[in-house]
């Protein structure tokens, strides 16, 4: 009889019982990883909020930048709409030019939108699509 007041008792824990993994939808990715790059250093500070890891935040930011994160394939053609009625000496590109207020809105896979005067030059627009593409 005194074996069984001695004998420890055993304790069944079960995978049920702990804490599963979580899936992440990609608007939730984007938003974690947008916001870890608000700020200086704050990547830590991102995944502890979020209760994450601080190695799967810093993997989806490399996803991001590769644009591996959110979009299922690379996008071809984009929607274009124009906001006045075109007349009809504006209708020939030939003989008109276009207005200087005239002003074209890039919409970036992350979400972003850049707008810019229709007039800027292929090489500036090319180094701020870098600029805010990679932020």
């Amino acid at each position: 009889m005194s074996d069984f007041i001695n004998r420890p008792q055993i304790e069944v824990l079960s995978a049920a019982d702990g804490e599963r993994r979580r899936h992440w939808s990609d608007d939730d990715k984007l938003r974690i990883v947008e916001e870890s790059f608000i700020g200086h250093r704050q990547v830590t500070a991102t995944a502890r909020r979020h209760g994450i890891g601080r190695s799967l935040l810093t993997t989806w930011r490399r996803q991001y930048r590769n644009g591996e994160l959110g979009s299922s394939g690379s996008v071809s053609f984009a929607p274009v709409t124009v906001p006045k009625e075109v007349s009809a000496s504006q209708a020939n590109p030939i003989d008109a030019s276009p207005p200087p207020d005239c002003r074209v809105e890039v919409a970036l896979p992350n979400g972003r939108r850049l707008i810019v005067p229709i007039g800027v030059e292929s090489e500036a627009l090319a180094r701020l699509l870098a600029v805010v593409d990679r932020q």
